[in-house]
């Protein structure tokens, strides 16, 4: 079994104590490794250890810069140090990165180079030295900048709920509540609330599309769409794949997100469903709250983690001794959350709004199994190595989500309570796929039409969501608020076209889960093996080391869809 405990070994190639700070001390190295003669494939070996190290230090350090950016968007200083980043060091490397690429592809040596382990390695540094260009350098450091306003805005936005000030994150447990007039109350404001800062939004993002088409086109791509999926490595599918994927969705899953929609109406006695009744619990019954703040959650969340296989527990016992989690929502914090791997130190960090919600408790183990997923992987002898594609990432985190449901009594002494919370979990699986492909189609559109109008994108938006939309929810009178629903989505802003992972991963995770009921030791065993690859495998061999398939067909979907909605039928009648 493998010690969470990680120590990050000793320096090589740069000072113990060396640190980020300018380009000017930075430099000097990039120089000796693009100067340094390379005779022989054990020569080639220490250059790309030296290389790894260097990548795993800047990396290091710019994700702690973003890491307290995040958690503080009202600060200057930290914003400051984030923007040096991306316009004083991230540009001028870049030139480094793509000279050191081509000279790793120019060694004789390379083709020593064991390609069991190097094949995706080798084939993400010819993707990158095709993509490299000169103009786009001082674009992209502005893209870095630019796309971070989103949190900023984000960050400050607060309403009122009886009296008291509350982030958007928090006042959503209002809309759990029994009282509907609350709760239209608080969906209401918090609409009225981000339609104060729509147009700013509006500005940002067509300032941002603007921008990524430009990049493309400097690459030569027709659109930033097909720029980005050859950006993003989507070597083993591609956008006619995505749209069958919509397809089978809107054929497979739709009418199961309608009779979740449907239940939810019968459950609180309503002729319709409006906008804020989808999370809502019935008269006399409490809304699920498994933890009180962030110390009972992390607490709670290692004792679940470690029932399920002790190592799992360790990863966030070391990430809480090295204070490498924050996970209550407030004020000027950024939305969201995420699992931060850290390359050098090895020991990620959790970021989350957490507000004693049941989506808050899936969160903090969806980001439990990222963290796993960074502890497995920090072993592999290059950083490059650890940078594996979101299509796995994901089925790391989504995974975890399904296996922990076994272990939820920790979180829920009531029985009735923990059926509750596994049920939501199940129908959130399912009702989570039409979002996907809503957010996604909206995408490809997008960036196919990138000279677009504000008019044109919010009736691109609207005409996309209602194809995904069963119906079931009366919008009347609200249809503004759903016109610029898409606002909410920080990954349209932050990491464009980082979403259909979600889609092709939860059938993954649905279908590891499906594994571990079978075989649950099995299964474990299968999830730790393929996240201890890397990305030293493809992502079809990855999969098959999880002992599951890479496959999004519509025959794959309607047949997971259709195992976790028999499940979720066991629930009901329960």
């Amino acid at each position: 079994m493998p010690n969470a405990h990680i120590t990050a070994p000793p320096r090589q190639f740069l000072p113990a104590d060396f640190a980020v700070t300018t380009w000017d001390a930075l430099q000097p190295y990039f120089e000796t490794l693009q100067q340094r003669p390379i005779n022989s494939s054990e020569e080639l070996s220490r250059w790309l250890a030296d290389i790894s190290e260097l990548e795993a230090v800047i990396s290091e350090d710019a994700c702690w810069r973003q890491i307290r950016m995040t958690r503080d968007t009202a600060s200057k200083e930290y914003e400051e140090a984030f923007t040096y980043f991306c316009m004083e060091i991230q540009p001028k490397l870049q030139p480094y990165a793509d000279a050191l690429n081509r000279k790793l592809l120019d060694s004789p040596f390379t083709a020593d180079l064991d390609p069991a382990q190097y094949f995706p390695y080798l084939r993400n540094v010819r993707k990158q030295v095709k993509l490299f260009s000169e103009k786009n350098i001082p674009i992209q450091a502005e893209l870095s900048v630019m796309a971070q306003q989103y949190g900023v805005i984000s960050g400050a936005m607060t309403i009122e709920v009886n009296g008291q000030e509350y982030t958007l994150q928090q006042a959503a447990k209002f809309l759990e509540n029994p009282d509907r007039k609350l709760r239209e109350e608080v969906f209401t404001k918090t609409g009225e609330r981000r339609l104060q800062d729509r147009e700013k939004l509006d500005a940002l993002y067509s300032s941002l599309v603007s921008k990524r088409h430009e990049v493309a086109q400097n690459a030569g791509f027709a659109n930033y769409r097909d720029y980005k999926f050859e950006e993003l490595g989507r070597f083993e599918y591609t956008k006619e794949d995505c749209f069958q994927f919509h397809q089978a969705i809107r054929e497979h899953i739709l009418p199961l997100v309608g009779g979740a929609l449907e239940r939810q109406r019968q459950k609180l006695g309503l002729d319709t469903l409006r906008p804020w009744d989808g999370d809502a619990e019935p008269e006399g019954t409490k809304p699920l709250e498994p933890f009180k703040d962030g110390n009972e959650l992390i607490s709670k969340s290692i004792a679940c983690f470690k029932e399920l296989r002790p190592f799992f527990g360790e990863c966030l016992e070391v990430m809480q001794e090295m204070q490498r989690l924050d996970l209550d929502s407030r004020k000027n914090k950024a939305p969201g959350g995420y699992n931060c791997p850290l390359a050098e130190t090895g020991v990620p960090f959790i970021f989350m709004n957490a507000a004693g919600q049941m989506k808050d408790l899936t969160t903090m183990v969806h980001e439990g199994g990222h963290a796993v997923h960074s502890f497995l992987s920090h072993n592999l002898p290059l950083s490059a190595f650890k940078e594996y594609p979101m299509e796995i990432a994901e089925v790391a985190s989504m995974s975890m989500e399904l296996f922990t449901m076994d272990h939820w009594h920790l979180f829920f002494d009531n029985p009735e309570e923990l059926r509750r919370a596994k049920l939501q979990q199940l129908e959130r699986a399912i009702v989570i796929f039409p979002w996907i492909a809503t957010i996604d189609k909206f995408q490809h559109w997008v960036y196919e039409n990138p000279a677009h109008t504000t008019e044109e994108r919010t009736a691109a938006w609207t005409r996309i969501l209602d194809e995904f939309t069963p119906g079931n929810i009366d919008w009347t009178g609200f249809e503004h608020f759903r016109a610029s629903n898409w606002q909410r989505q920080l990954h349209l802003f932050e990491v464009p076209f980082y979403y259909i992972e979600y889609g092709i991963a939860q059938l993954g995770a649905i279908a590891m889960w499906k594994q571990y009921r079978e075989k649950p030791e099995q299964a474990l065993d299968n999830y730790m093996k393929a996240l201890s690859l890397g990305y030293t495998k493809t992502l079809p061999e990855l999969y098959e080391a999880a002992g599951i398939r890479f496959d999004f067909s519509p025959a794959y979907v309607k047949e997971l869809a259709d195992f976790v909605q028999a499940e979720i039928d066991l629930l009901i009648k329960k």
